[in-house]
């Protein structure tokens, strides 16, 4: 059990722009260097807008903004007086978008251009009529104003035009702030309602333990801001400490990242295992990599493959530290360590947190034994919006069930056997997928991998393995090898019996693998390339 690390009762508008971080960088946007000092006055607009508008404490306030300026002086604006922020992931479908827009009864919503004409045309039941739309844009037709009940206003010209007339009162730092949507990886999205004093005990603990940041130091994350993950990397980090953040309202694809890398220069490069992956490929294929300025390196999201983390290091001589997360818990609660990464495990546990693995008797196991991981911490959320049975289920007495399996070494260090939903038993044994998949990724022709429950022709449960092949036109070499290589390296109910090619692996937008799709591929018939058995 670890020490309580006390949350200071202050407010985000108060901490962030502390005397002393106004004339600093705090983002870099394209190509617009913007301070402390201006992004300060661009909050107090936001707020002066909407207090014109009669935001109330409260009032939810929904966010489908690209990673912006805008988007970090609205949150800090809606959060610190009073108010709810709801950010909204800018990668979902309409229909998904509109679901989360549905379930947290938004009064007020700032969004892109783009989304404004489809919400008003392709979903207008999803807006109340007392809803306002402010548009991020510098001219907007606003001729759908009263067609479908909600007011259209343009977001710069308010900006431009409002009275800075405004003083952010005290808030209570343990009321509701803002409230993040899960992924939807094993279910329909949920809402895990937070308090700003979440978001300052995520900087007490993962900030300052693991990261360590340092004068100069510049945070780019290609896990966008509407994600806990996103949300704590280029925002609660560089922001409450004085330093930058770089922005991209664009798709972090090689090209982008790559880009920024060699313009921006920043020191601390976020990602998820996929993005790295894809960094690496880039990279091999005469695309070279500025890495030069990195000191960090960071992942999340999914467990990163130790063959993944070694190559990288290797490549580009800066580590990667794998830890884990949860939206529930905002950010991360186990982590890697500089100058004490251990490949293949998520590290060790963070001082602020506790954590236990229990049985599917609710047992304690022992070492190296595998259970349910639950986490206790003071950033945890209060509740699923609106959900109170799914609340009682995964919040009960200060600990949060992750939904991972997980066993513990007796040094100390975790690792994450799969997500609980996706762990299986063959021949009566417990089978991890990401175990599996890391062995598969040792194969120098294999580029992603997944593995998931199949069944035998007896009936019977076995694993079968997804495989994004660098040699497509070679899958009969590929599987043999693969095949060897597994007899060698898992005992044989881990060994998987099938292995299907296929050009790519469905992901969520926060780079989480949905398994549930390719199981559902298996049952509808996927071809596979082979059916024997080892």
């Amino acid at each position: 059990m670890h020490d309580v690390i006390e949350k200071p009762a202050m407010n985000l508008f108060e901490t962030i722009f502390r005397e002393s971080h106004l004339p600093s960088t705090a983002l870099l946007f394209e190509e617009r260097t913007i301070s402390f000092a201006e992004l300060r006055e661009q909050t107090l607009r936001v707020a002066s807008v909407l207090s014109t508008l009669n935001l109330k404490p409260g009032d939810r306030v929904a966010l489908m903004l690209h990673d912006s300026p805008e988007f970090v002086a609205s949150f800090i604006a809606i959060c610190s007086n009073g108010a709810i922020a709801v950010p909204i992931n800018m990668g979902l479908r309409l229909d998904e978008q509109r679901a989360i827009l549905k379930d947290c009864t938004a009064r007020f919503l700032i969004l892109e251009e783009e989304l404004c004409s489809k919400l008003l045309t392709l979903a207008p039941e999803a807006l109340q009529d007392d809803v306002f739309l402010i548009v991020n844009r510098d001219a907007y037709d606003c001729s759908f104003e009263g067609k479908y009940g909600p007011t259209v206003l343009n977001l710069h010209t308010l900006l431009e035009t409002v009275k800075i007339d405004f003083n952010f009162t005290p808030t209570e730092s343990k009321n509701p702030a803002f409230i993040l949507y899960t992924s939807g990886s094993t279910g329909e999205p949920k809402g895990a309602v937070h308090s700003q004093s979440d978001i300052f005990y995520t900087n007490q603990t993962y900030c300052r333990e693991v990261l360590r940041l340092k004068e100069g130091d510049r945070l780019f994350s290609s896990s966008r801001l509407p994600f806990a993950y996103g949300l704590g990397n280029s925002f609660t980090f560089p922001l409450l400490n004085g330093r930058t953040s770089v922005l991209c309202h664009e798709k972090p694809t090689p090209e982008i990242i790559s880009r920024i890398l060699t313009e921006h220069r920043p020191t601390i490069l976020f990602g998820v295992p996929v993005v790295y992956n894809l960094l690496l490929e880039h990279h091999r294929k005469n695309n070279p990599l500025d890495c030069s300025s990195l000191r960090l390196c960071i992942s999340a999201g999914e467990a990163l493959p130790a063959q993944l983390g070694e190559d990288w290091e290797k490549t580009f001589g800066v580590p990667v530290l794998d830890g884990i997360g949860s939206t529930e818990m905002l950010h991360m609660f186990i982590s890697n360590h500089e100058g004490a990464v251990r490949y293949g495990s998520s590290g060790t546990l963070l001082e602020g947190y506790s954590a236990r693995l229990l049985d599917e008797n609710g047992k304690e196991v022992a070492d190296d034994a595998e259970g349910n991981l639950w986490i206790k911490g003071d950033s945890a959320a209060q509740e699923y919006w609106q959900r109170p049975e799914e609340t009682k289920r995964t919040f009960v007495d200060g600990w949060a069930r992750t939904g991972d399996l997980y066993r513990r070494d007796g040094e100390g260090y975790w690792y994450h056997m799969g997500r609980s939903d996706d762990c299986f038993k063959s021949s009566g044994q417990w089978v991890s997928p990401v175990e599996v998949e890391g062995v598969l990724l040792r194969h120098p022709n294999v580029s992603r991998a997944a593995v998931v429950e199949d069944f035998d022709e007896a009936g019977l449960p076995c694993p079968c393995a997804f495989i994004v092949s660098r040699d497509p036109q070679r899958t009969d070499e590929v599987e043999s090898s693969l095949r060897e290589l597994t007899k060698q390296s898992l005992p044989r109910h881990r060994r998987p019996r099938r292995y299907v090619f296929v050009n790519d692996l469905p992901y969520t937008a926060t780079g989480k693998i949905q398994r549930y799709k390719l199981r559902l591929q298996l049952r509808t018939g996927a071809r596979a390339t082979s059916t024997t058995n080892d």
